[in-house]
């Protein structure tokens, strides 16, 4: 009920476990200075316009909402081991944000030091996000992206059940080791592009990668357009409908592959059996440059 929850306004709270095992609490304007664990193990919390600015804020903690916060640089390690939790129009400095947590909803949050953030969390919604930071979602599982724009490398390594719709990644060895991933509408710049991955789908993308979509097994791409990508597709079972040329095809293990035409298309005939892979250009008929 209502007249159960207390609510703290524009406190200053200092010291390890300013708030432990909290229940039912409205904090607002509130600032949680030193201290380790000012939330640790709380329930039913609800933060808006709150500032947290040391370690570990928020561990083995439930139905969390944070509205227009802010997590400082040392508020690090800072949502661990939490479920149910929406984060909304905060920015969040502190790394190493979200492990192991469950039910994570993220909405128009600013996260410039994303490094290890989001590592092993399940049933991810992620809307509107800017982060910047290597090994970002790792090893994630049931993800949805609606508008993310990502700066940094290893992104998503070993993610299951992923769909994303709208995103810019600039990221190198994205999407590697995993699995289910359905990619629309978005952009994607980073060499050796979701190597040892199983179940890819991209959609209306557009991709820039060296030794890009490699020893992936049963890659979809539809209406995708392929700039500067080279050594293509080596090792991947493949059905690929690219509506550019591309650059540089590389020992693909099989399936079909359609383009306006492939400037070099390399079959190493002790390496794969190339009447495995239909090749189809539209604009040429013959490839400028063949290597077997």
């Amino acid at each position: 009920m209502e007249s159960d929850i207390r609510e703290l306004n524009q406190e200053y709270l200092t010291g390890e476990r300013a708030l432990f095992q909290g229940r039912k609490l409205r904090i607002v304007n509130t600032i949680f200075a030193d201290g380790e664990s000012p939330l640790k193990h709380s329930e039913d919390i609800e933060l808006v316009g709150s500032m947290f600015k040391w370690k570990y804020p928020l561990w083995y903690s439930r139905h969390i909402t944070m509205k227009d916060c802010a997590l400082f640089e040392m508020a690090r390690a800072g949502i661990w081991y939490t479920d149910d939790i929406t984060v909304e129009d905060t920015l969040m400095e502190a790394p190493k944000a979200f492990r192991r947590c469950n039910d994570v909803r993220l909405r128009n949050v600013s996260i410039p030091n994303a490094e290890e953030t989001l590592w092993h969390c399940r049933n991810v919604h992620i809307e509107n996000v800017t982060a910047k930071g290597e090994y970002f979602g790792m090893n994630c599982e049931n993800v949805r992206v609606d508008g993310l724009t990502l700066y940094g490398d290893y992104c998503f390594d070993g993610a299951r059940e992923v769909e994303v719709h709208n995103a810019k990644f600039l990221s190198k060895d994205c999407f590697w080791n995993a699995e289910d991933i359905t990619i629309y509408d978005s952009f994607i710049s980073g060499e050796y592009l979701a190597w040892n991955a199983k179940n890819v789908t991209l959609v209306n993308c557009t991709i820039e990668s060296l030794q890009g979509m490699c020893y992936i097994d049963h890659l979809v791409m539809k209406e995708c357009r392929l700039v500067n990508t080279t050594l293509a597709f080596e090792y991947s079972t493949v059905d690929a409908d690219i509506t550019t040329k591309i650059d540089s095809v590389m020992n693909p293990a099989g399936g079909t592959i359609r383009a306006e035409y492939i400037d070099k298309l390399i079959m190493e005939k002790d390496r794969v059996d190339s009447s495995k892979t239909q090749i189809l250009c539209r604009g040429e008929s013959s490839f400028p440059e063949k290597s077997v």
